[in-house]
């Protein structure tokens, strides 16, 4: 028995144990596979550090990373995510005291993640928006007028050529106060409310084509709006970092990687990691971050996501994953790999993830499912109880041996 054992035994001892509100861990086995069924954590939207607020598609909740990093690590150990997406892992685990480590294919992971992680001040932040030459002439795309007040696109255009100027997507280490900026400019693109630049359209973690919105603004009879752009950036930083910044924590390790290849991340140095990789062919990337490659700099459809159309597919590609995290995760630490049910619960990819670990250096534990509180005790075994979407969360937990 390795020293980390005792750790592991707990854990799952918890796990079976868990009772909240009277409701206790159910335990069953399926495909030789052990399931762990319960409430483990909340369902609630914005119980979270608001400084998480931040929308992209298919995330989780930070209650997931923050339900592993409490129980598996103690305060300094690295904290890795190989698919960080909007970053919720790292970000987590900066507010918890961890050492923050993320890697993501897609750029815009990077620019999402890096300036929650060490945000400047509110003061420091309306001081960068005065600097910004909002007069400046641009050429604007005519096509987002569909989005756009024609004034506001304008000034969009003109902070998104400052930024591409002052702080280029290869700058090693940009200034915060920009760095910020941006994330939030990202994040403010488009929307379903007066907080957004665009007019009213689909929420911010989905994308429509320029050709559609102006068929939703006919139904709705709307026009764009003129917005203000740094008025709407200051409000939102206020509403991110209205319960203060991360405390102090060890120093980030982030870069833009293949989860099969972390060359920024050392061997054997990483506690735990907890992810969540694309699923099959359900979420568009490069279609709902469109906009955003284009306010970035980044040509999106050039960024290898991984858009699997099998299974056997997608389990080679865990598969690869899983060898490149047996080399940077420590002995006795673990991995929370979460999946969600795909193509109305009839495909299960805690199955592929389970088969894909196979014959690598982990002890293949249990898998966990939080079931949240509006699905049926059905839905964890692959019974749709919703249209559509994921209705629990489904992690596979592994410990390096």
């Amino acid at each position: 028995m390795t020293a980390a054992m005792p750790a592991s035994t707990a854990f799952l001892a918890e796990i079976r144990d868990f009772d909240r509100a009277g409701t206790q861990t159910r335990q069953s086995v399926a495909d030789g596979m052990p399931y762990l069924v319960n409430a483990f954590w909340t369902a609630g939207q914005r119980r979270a550090h608001p400084i998480h607020e931040v929308s992209y598609r298919a995330c989780f909740k930070p209650q997931l990373p923050e339900f592993f990093i409490a129980r598996l690590t103690a305060p300094g150990d690295a904290v890795l995510d190989p698919f960080m997406g909007r970053g919720t892992t790292p970000v987590q685990a900066a507010l918890m005291g961890r050492r923050p480590v993320g890697g993501d294919i897609n750029p815009l992971s990077l620019l999402l993640t890096r300036p929650r992680l060490a945000p400047p001040g509110l003061a420091a932040i309306a001081v960068g928006l005065r600097d910004v030459p909002w007069n400046t002439p641009c050429e604007s795309p005519a096509d987002l007028l569909a989005f756009y007040h024609p004034e506001t696109l304008r000034r969009l255009c003109a902070l998104r050529a400052w930024l591409l100027r002052v702080a280029p997507l290869d700058a090693p280490a940009p200034d915060p106060v920009i760095d910020w900026i941006r994330m939030v400019a990202l994040n403010r693109l488009t929307g379903h409310s007066p907080g957004f630049f665009s007019v009213y359209t689909l929420p911010p973690n989905q994308a429509t084509s320029a050709a559609h919105q102006l068929r939703i603004n006919a139904r709705r009879n709307q026009v764009p709006p003129e917005r203000d752009i740094g008025a709407l950036i200051l409000r939102k930083s206020a509403q991110l970092l209205k319960h203060g910044v991360p405390p102090t924590h060890p120093a980030a390790n982030l870069a833009t990687a293949p989860a099969t290849a972390l060359r920024h991340v050392a061997d054997a140095s990483v506690a735990l990691v907890v992810t969540s990789p694309p699923f099959l062919d359900v979420v568009q990337y490069a279609h709902d971050n469109a906009l955003r490659g284009w306010f970035a700099g980044i040509d999106v459809a050039g960024v290898n996501i991984a858009m699997h159309r099998t299974e056997a597919a997608w389990e080679a590609m865990v598969r690869a994953t899983l060898t490149e995290l047996a080399r940077v995760v420590r002995p006795g630490g673990h991995i929370a790999f979460e999946v969600g049910e795909v193509r109305g619960g009839r495909v299960l990819l805690e199955r592929s993830v389970w088969r894909a670990a196979e014959g690598l250096p982990f002890a293949r534990l249990a898998v966990m499912v939080n079931a949240q509180a509006f699905t049926k005790t059905a839905n964890c075994w692959g019974v749709a109880n919703n249209a559509k979407g994921t209705n629990s969360n489904r992690i596979v937990l592994l410990r390096r041996l």
